[in-house]
Parts: structure tokens; C-alpha cells; sequence
């Protein structure tokens, strides 16, 4: 789960991460009282959404003048922004950040992650702070530095001293470095109890009379933990994600929506991603990644195909179950439930294998459904697309 730069910095506070006196905002009237209060010879407004690259789309402004703040806000409340990260439709602002400006001296990128390679929490850390880390990985990766943390021992303060050596943090005296190794122990400590998949710092601004802040803010935890943390929930921004996933969501599905326009309903990640990996080669795109469970049941699959139904760029469903421990024939008959409940007018390719795989072919080739029964994993991602492209034609 993401949330917003002030939700993000509202943590950091917590654990004892130095960050700009800021404030959320939804209207203009806020925003010019909280201005006064602020009383700053520079004030930062920024729009929240969760994606990056918003200075760029003109999602920041930043003015020496109190009294433009609340014509900032006007600017940017309700407007449409559209990044790298947003895609064409882009996001629409409901809440800024308006916070004092900073005396920066340095930048620098940091951030807190799970290395897969290690299997640990591992820091990166960057001198070219405020560019994306993606491009300094490539263009200079000599920039780059990495300090994996032993989960069994926890941070050290010799962690953070290599990464204040490697950045040539130990120039700019004693003055920064104590309170950037007890940084780097707050963000892991944040990062642990939280169950956080990112911390991301960018920039970590070096102030000129020496102070660190979090100058911008990132978290993004771990949805399988977020049973343990009531107060990480109430973060949740609904407007920020993508309706079909929350109504997948709601009825125990993983679902997430890609920009292809065949529908795939699959028992089981790793099939999934086959199946995503099939359609491609036979000449289609993915337009979801959908995992019904190993336990599918009448309902789910109903329930699978009326989300599918939603998205507008579907053109074709291929629905591809292995018989684990759900039933091929239960997988049938949810099919044919939907059929009744939602109509299906799309093209449609049943691949079974698996518990009960030629009875649930049985019950779809004696339902009177329009759809076509395939054995055959290759063979029946070929008929999906060939029969998309039929349609597509007499359309």
C-alpha cells in the first residue's frame, strides 16, 4: 500500500526523522491560515498524489509571498496531473502539502528496501539527490552505494558510518554525520515495525547551517502485514487507486489492471504469470493480472468475471485453471453462473486441467454457453486472440 508525502513524513516524525513544519490542505481558505501560522520566508505548496515526477507535471510552486499561497491552491486543488508514473489519464489533486522551504546545501538520495539478491534490508544511498535513482543506476553507477543489514543483528552504527564515508559525509564534520547515523537507525526501526516495503528519501537535503532534512518522503508497506497495523490503514487513500482493484479486493481477489485487452481469470500467481507470458507470445497483451485462489469457488469466479466485464479495453477472456484443490467443475459451473448474472457477449477460451478437468469441460460443452473448450495451454491462448481479432473484425 502507498500513501501521501505528508502521511509519509507524518512517520518520519514519529521515528525521529527531521522533516519541514508542513501541513495537508484541501482549500484555499486552509491554506491561507496555515501560511500565517507557518510564517516562513519561503513556502513550499505541493499537490499529493501517489506517483512521482510532480515538479515536473507543475505539481510544486514555491513562493517568498504569503499572500500567493492561497492562489497556489486554487491553482492546483481539482487540477489533473499528469507524470511518467500517472500514465495518459494522470491523477486528479484533492489535498496538497503546503510546508516551510529549506537552505539547501547539498542533496542526496536515500532509501530502505528489501534486496531480493540478499534476501535483506538493505540501505541505498546516492550523492545525486532529487534525480530519479533508476537513471543514476544507469548513467553513474559509480553513485550508487549499498549497505545490507544483518535482520538477525539489526542496524549497527558501522552501518551507517560506511554509508556516511561513502557519500563524503565525514567533510562536512561531525556536526552531520552523528545525526545521519542516528537517521539511518530510525528509518530501519520505522521500516521494521511498520512492515514497510520502501523508505525513500529524495532529496535528503544538507541545510547550510548543517541540519539534515527529509525534504521529500516516500512509504510503500507490505499489504500481507497491514492486518497488524490499524494506524498504517487509516493512511489509505481510495481515490488514489484503481476501482476494479478494490472491488477485487473486496471479494478476495488479486487483481491488478494492465493496458492489454484480454482478460485473464487464473488459479494461482505462478500460472498467472504464464498465462500473461502466453498471451503475449501468441500476438495479445494482458489486460489484468487476475488470481482467483486455490480455493475458487462459484462465487469468486462470478465475481472475477463481472470485473473483467468492467474494464472497458477487454475484448476476450481466457480463463486458464489447474485443478489443485479447487475443482475443475466448480470453476464450470461459475462460469455458467456468471453468464447468467452478467451476460458475456466477449469472446471466451475455458482452459482446464487438473481435479475433475473433463467433467468441467463436460458441463461448459453441454451449457449452451458461447464459449470455447481448450485442453491445451498454447493452443488455447492462439484461439483467444484468433477469435479477438475475428470480432474486432465484424465489429
Amino acid at each position: 500500500m502507498n500513501i501521501h508525502e505528508f502521511q509519509a513524513k507524518q512517520l518520519f516524525a514519529q521515528f525521529g526523522v527531521p522533516v519541514p513544519r508542513g501541513k495537508e490542505i484541501k482549500t484555499p481558505r486552509g491554506a491561507e491560515k496555515w501560511a500565517a501560522a507557518l510564517n516562513t520566508p519561503v513556502y513550499v505548496v505541493k499537490a499529493q498524489i501517489h506517483a512521482g515526477g510532480r515538479g515536473k507535471a507543475g505539481g510544486v510552486k514555491i513562493t517568498k509571498q504569503r499572500e500567493e499561497v492561497p492562489g497556489l491552491t486554487r491553482e492546483l486543488i481539482g487540477k489533473t496531473l499528469v507524470t511518467h508514473q500517472t500514465g495518459p489519464k494522470g491523477r486528479k489533486v484533492r489535498r496538497l502539502l503546503i510546508e516551510e522551504g529549506a537552505g539547501i546545501d547539498k542533496e542526496l538520495y536515500l532509501s530502505l528496501l528489501v534486496d531480493r539478491d540478499s534476501g535483506c534490508p538493505t540501505f541505498l544511498a546516492s550523492t545525486e539527490g532529487g534525480m530519479e535513482i533508476e537513471e543514476v543506476a544507469e548513467k553513474t553507477p559509480e553513485r550508487l552505494f549499498r549497505e545490507t543489514i544483518d535482520p538477525a543483528v539489526g542496524f549497527q552504527s558501522y552501518n551507517g558510518r560506511n554509508l556516511a564515508f561513502a557519500l563524503g559525509l565525514p567533510s562536512l564534520e561531525k556536526a552531520v554525520v552523528t545525526p545521519f547515523i542516528h537517521m539511518l537507525g530510525n528509518l530501519y526501526r520505522l521500516f521494521m515495525e511498520k512492515n514497510a516495503s520502501l523508505v525513500e528519501i529524495n532529496p535528503l537535503v544538507i541545510t547550510t547551517d548543517k541540519q539534515l532534512i527529509a525534504l521529500d518522503g516516500k512509504v510503500t508497506f507490505d499489504d500481507n502485514a497491514l492486518y497488524k497495523h490499524q494506524d498504517v490503514q487509516a493512511f489509505r487513500d481510495l481515490h488514489e487507486e484503481e476501482p476494479l482493484e478494490i472491488e477485487a479486493g473486496a471479494n478476495n481477489l488479486n487483481y491488478v489492471k494492465l493496458d492489454g485487452d484480454i482478460g485473464c481469470m487464473v488459479n494461482g500467481a505462478g500460472l498467472a504469470m504464464a498465462t500473461m507470458d502466453v498471451i503475449k507470445l501468441a500476438g495479445a497483451e494482458p489486460a489484468n493480472f487476475l488470481d482467483v485462489g486455490g480455493g475458487a469457488t462459484k462465487e469468486t469466479v462470478a465475481a472475477g468475471f463481472r470485473i473483467l466485464l468492467k474494464d472497458r479495453k477487454v475484448k476476450g477472456i481466457f480463463i486458464n485453471i489447474f485443478g489443485g484443490i479447487v475443482r475443475c467443475e466448480r470453476i464450470a459451473n461459475g462460469v455458467i453462473e456468471a453468464s447468467k448474472e452478467v451476460g458475456i457477449t466477449l469472446p471466451v477460451v475455458v482452459r482446464l486441467q487438473g481435479t475433475n478437468a473433463e467433467e468441467g469441460r463436460k458441463i461448459l460443452l453441454e451449457s449452451g454457453l458461447k464459449v470455447d473448450v481448450a485442453t491445451d495451454l498454447w493452443e488455447a491462448a492462439q484461439k483467444i486472440v484468433a477469435m479477438k481479432r475475428k470480432k474486432r473484425k465484424k465489429g
